[in-house]
């Protein structure tokens, strides 16, 4: 499906990206990995991911902060492989506060990550998806961005921000063979949701089993995370050809959160 093709992922060492990257690769994409971790722990995983499924697949340490390392990263990647077909706007990162002790630093540094990093990124890998006709944008939301949560104002600002934005690219590429769509995933298991734990049981002064069963889980009436291997699943659907007239949307994975 993917073959000759090559697909950037942001947050892709660990978690929901790397899960993505491999399910990309899976299908014959070459892929540019990117994110923070252990030097040696991304280095296998990337290794792995050639290993795997016969691809090329290299890292990219652009710092998602910072608008020129992001385009900078398109950039090689295009020099390195020919194209950029495939963005998987992935990188974030979350704090749990009440919105008058919010740090400010963690305010911007989320709307920074979460949301204007996407933009970067789609700004430059652009211009070749026009160039050949062929493109697929992918902005991992959440169901943050369709609902509120108390305590994750940055959070749910960026993700609300992230549908906008992935409305307003995808009217605008709708006639030139790119596709725009965001998946909004519920709660997955990731080191994401893992980390906010401790943050969201001194805000709401509850057990760690307390905030997973009345806080993570209350909403999704599954009663079940969502996987990993369940929403890279639902980022390679968007990337077959079945999918072409899917864009614009903002797509649930939320065992059945956004339903209330």
């Amino acid at each position: 499906m993917l073959a000759n093709k090559t697909a950037v992922v942001t947050g892709s060492t660990s978690g929901i990206g790397l899960g993505c990257a491999r399910a990309l690769a899976e299908h014959g994409a070459n892929i540019v990995i990117n994110g923070l971790g252990d030097t040696d722990a991304i280095e296998k995983e990337r290794a792995a991911i050639e290993a795997d499924f016969k691809v090329r697949c290299v890292y990219s340490p652009a710092n998602m902060l910072k608008g020129d390392e992001i385009a900078n990263m398109i950039s090689s990647a295009e020099k390195e492989f020919g194209s950029v077909d495939v963005l998987i706007n992935n990188a974030g990162i979350q704090h749990v506060s009440p919105v008058d002790e919010f740090p400010i630093e963690k305010w911007d540094a989320i709307i920074a990550i979460n949301l204007s990093s996407a933009f970067h990124s789609i700004r430059a890998a652009l211009p070749g998806m026009k160039q050949r006709g062929w493109g697929r944008i992918i902005n991992t939301a959440s169901a943050h961005a369709l609902v509120a949560s108390p305590y994750k104002s940055a959070y749910v600002a960026a993700k609300h921000g992230i549908a906008g934005l992935t409305k307003t690219v995808a009217l605008e590429v709708a006639e030139q063979g790119i596709t725009v769509n965001a998946i909004c995933p519920g709660y997955v298991w990731t080191p994401l949701v893992e980390a906010q734990i401790p943050d969201t049981m001194k805000a709401r002064n509850m057990t760690e089993e307390e905030v997973k069963k009345d806080v993570l889980l209350k909403a999704q009436p599954t009663k079940q995370f969502v996987t990993i291997e369940q929403v890279a699943g639902y980022a390679a659907f968007l990337c077959s050809d079945t999918a072409a007239s899917i864009t614009g949307s903002i797509l649930p994975i939320d065992g059945g959160w956004t339903a209330h």
